[in-house]
């Protein structure tokens, strides 16, 4: 297995902790956006002009649907911190879950029953308390 049951268990630990420690945070992806008019006089109908903005929209899937929301220019650095969050609270769930597969596989492997590791939390939990 290459790691210890402790290893994974203090993996896991640390893994808790980062994900206290998340900020504000919001899925979606935020989208520069121009646009045309339509009005035959306006810059934007030149050939090879952009058009109008840019504007910024934030768009991700609610109950399998494209949800858009527009996003103020002077918030949009602060928009994108929020879905750097959101990713990092993706990787970090992901990452538990695949430590805690690793305890209990290795808590099968080893034999050691939900029941077992409630009497170990437990000494461990009373040996403390003596030494105070």
């Amino acid at each position: 297995m290459g790691t210890s049951l402790s290893e994974l268990e203090a993996r896991r630990e640390q893994l808790k902790l980062q994900l206290s420690g998340l900020g504000d945070l919001r899925p979606g992806s935020l989208v520069e956006r121009y646009r045309k008019c339509g009005k035959p006089n306006c810059h934007c109908a030149l050939p090879d002009e952009p058009g109008h903005g840019p504007s910024w929209s934030l768009t991700h899937g609610v109950k399998g649907k494209t949800a858009t929301k527009i996003i103020p220019k002077a918030f949009v650095p602060q928009t994108r911190e929020h879905i750097a969050e959101y990713q990092r609270l993706r990787h970090l769930t992901n990452d538990l879950v695949e430590v805690n597969e690793k305890i209990c596989d290795a808590r099968i492997g080893s034999g050691e029953t939900e029941g077992d590791l409630k009497k170990r939390i437990a000494r461990r939990g009373t040996g403390s308390r003596r030494r105070r």
